[in-house]
């Protein structure tokens, strides 16, 4: 089996089936189009240029297409980027599928749906859990598949269930450590937090964002469906408000996106652990792509850092 598109060095060839993740129009300086192309495959993905495009390129070479390319792989501001030498869409004796150039998650998901299912089941609080385990099987099938977002962390399938399982082992360590905070809410509130991306993003192949995305986001989409799930359970109380202020503030401030900031000591904690998972999520991947002794690529959501993989590290 031939190596990953990450795995490859510049100035090495490539003669490789590659999937496209999205496909970008642009005008060049001498007015003549061009596709900026995101390709991957299961080690993750690299962009490349398609240069003097045409109509019909634009149209065969679209997002979610599988294409063979031969190529040869340089360094361009920073990064690793393919030069394309020539490109045509597979074909069908070739025997590829979508599945096959599709990242996933370290976990399978029967062992995150366990895990889920386990911390719901420690909950004792009766209106926490029922709200809990009616929006999982609800949504179940989806939580299972999406990513987390469309770039930065969790990018891949079954992503969204990675990241809620990471931070809900988060969650049991720090409830250790400050036995002071209520388990029910904040393991409620690590699932649920997110459960609206569901909604906001179109699924787990070349994930875009939805009109409901666009216009609503996962936030406010997943304050509805605590109201929706509390009224369909006929249950009413304080936990209801709680849980909707968790989802609410998770982001922390306004300016990320938290039309409330935390007023309640879960939430405070729950923004922490997610914002740890994700950075760390962000900077596992991008030290993946260095040898050690060398520096990563900037990353725009760390404050456009980048970071060094130390020469000892293995």
């Amino acid at each position: 089996m031939s190596k990953g598109i990450l795995h490859y060095e510049v100035g090495e060839q490539i003669d490789l089936h590659l999937l496209i993740k999205s496909s970008t129009k642009g005008i060049a300086s001498n007015g003549k189009p061009f596709l900026t192309l995101i390709l991957q495959d299961q080690s993750g993905e690299i962009e490349a240029k398609l240069w003097d495009a045409n109509q019909g390129d634009e149209s065969s070479y679209s997002a979610q297409t599988i294409v063979k390319i031969m190529g040869d792989i340089h360094h361009y501001r920073g990064r690793n980027q393919l030069k394309i030498r020539t490109i045509r869409t597979a074909q069908d004796h070739e025997n590829v599928s979508v599945s096959d150039f599709l990242e996933t998650a370290p976990i399978q998901k029967d062992v995150m749906m366990e895990k889920i299912t386990q911390y719901i089941f420690e909950m004792k609080n009766p209106n926490i859990q029922r709200i809990t385990r009616h929006l999982v099987k609800k949504h179940q099938t989806a939580l299972l598949e999406y990513p987390a977002a469309t770039k930065n962390h969790h990018e891949f399938v079954s992503g969204l269930a990675y990241h809620v399982v990471s931070m809900l082992d988060l969650a049991k360590v720090i409830s250790r450590l400050y036995p002071s905070l209520d388990t029910d809410l904040l393991y409620s509130g690590v699932i649920l937090h997110d459960l609206g991306k569901v909604y906001e993003l179109s699924g787990p192949v070349a994930t875009s964002y939805t009109i409901e995305g666009n216009l609503l986001g996962h936030i406010s989409i997943m304050v509805n469906e605590i109201a929706k799930a509390a009224e369909e359970l006929s249950i009413e109380g304080e936990e209801v408000t709680m849980l909707q202020h968790i989802v609410l503030s998770h982001h922390g401030k306004a300016e990320w996106g938290s039309p409330k900031p935390p007023m309640i000591k879960e939430a405070e904690i729950l923004h922490y652990i997610d914002n740890l998972d994700a950075k760390m999520n962000m900077l596992d991947r991008a030290l993946e792509r260095v040898k050690p002794g060398e520096f990563t690529e900037r990353i725009f959501p760390l404050d456009n850092r980048t970071f060094y993989k130390p020469s000892f590290h293995k």
